[in-house]
């Protein structure tokens, strides 16, 4: 299960991914969440680790996203 902001920071990218069409960068995560970088690339390192999102420290801003949602939970809005 992950934690409120992991679950934010994999909406966000998500969002990102649909709507512009590109992944944000560790800057734009670091003014959406309003944490700083450091967290940012704790969470990060959390979502690769999980398989949400394919994502190397030495890349920061290529984020690669395998699964926009949080497994195991219903999301009654999503279609199963």
């Amino acid at each position: 299960m992950l934690s409120d902001i992991e679950r934010k920071v994999l909406r966000i990218i998500g969002n990102y991914s649909a709507g512009r069409r590109r992944m944000p960068t560790v800057d734009e995560l670091c003014i959406k969440t309003g944490r700083d970088c450091g967290g940012i690339m704790e969470v990060l390192e959390v979502l690769a680790w999980e398989e949400y999102i394919e994502w190397d420290r030495m890349q920061p801003d290529k984020i690669v996203l395998l699964e926009a949602w949080e497994r195991g939970v219903h999301h009654p809005w999503r279609a199963k």
